[in-house]
């Protein structure tokens, strides 16, 4: 396990936007196209993995996001302990999923950070710089999407009216914690 440690320490209130890190939340990434794996980890997660393009499905403790046609990233909807980046659900899986040559499980927990913004003005911060159009994405709870946000590869989780988690790469979230906070100070 690596030791957790973020450069993002506090959060943030602006006018109509909040921003704030959610840690640690367990993550993995899955990856598979045979029958036998989408419906292995549907009944070993209780949920069935999203097969169309940038959405995703939930369960009372996780979250499924399609990142490609046999891709993953299933989170936890929950905060998990900071001292154990061991999960029963990542055992399971690795069990049933990768010993029976179904697919790939890798616990990308510490790899990626995960932010929260909260407010009305998400879409305006995001216009400042990605290319990716967010009218269709904003209406529609549930989308995701892999996109560039100020030239960093992020992944982009809509939860809900004004509510979305955004990825990104653990060595590139100092930078773009300062550039979402630069930004919304001019919105």
């Amino acid at each position: 396990m690596l030791n957790y440690t973020s450069p993002i320490k506090q959060n943030k209130n602006y006018d109509n936007l909040i921003i704030k890190e959610i840690a640690p939340i367990m993550k993995l990434n899955l990856r598979g196209k045979k029958r036998e794996f989408l419906s292995t980890v549907g009944k070993t997660l209780n949920m069935i993995l999203p097969t169309e393009a940038n959405t995703s499905s939930s369960s009372e403790k996780l979250t499924a996001m399609w990142l490609s046609p046999d891709e993953w990233m299933i989170f936890s909807n929950n905060i998990t302990e900071k001292d154990n980046n061991n999960y029963e659900v990542e055992d399971i899986l690795h069990n049933n999923i990768y010993k029976k040559n179904f697919g790939s499980i890798t616990n990308v927990t510490d790899q990626f950070v995960m932010i929260n913004l909260n407010g009305t003005k998400i879409f305006d911060l995001f216009s400042f710089g990605s290319p990716f159009n967010f009218n269709k994405f904003k209406e529609k709870k549930g989308s995701t999407t892999q996109t560039i946000l100020n030239h960093i590869d992020v992944i982009i989780h809509h939860k809900g009216t004004n509510n979305v988690n955004l990825f990104v790469r653990r060595s590139f979230s100092e930078h773009l914690w300062s550039w979402i906070n630069d930004c919304a100070l001019r919105l």
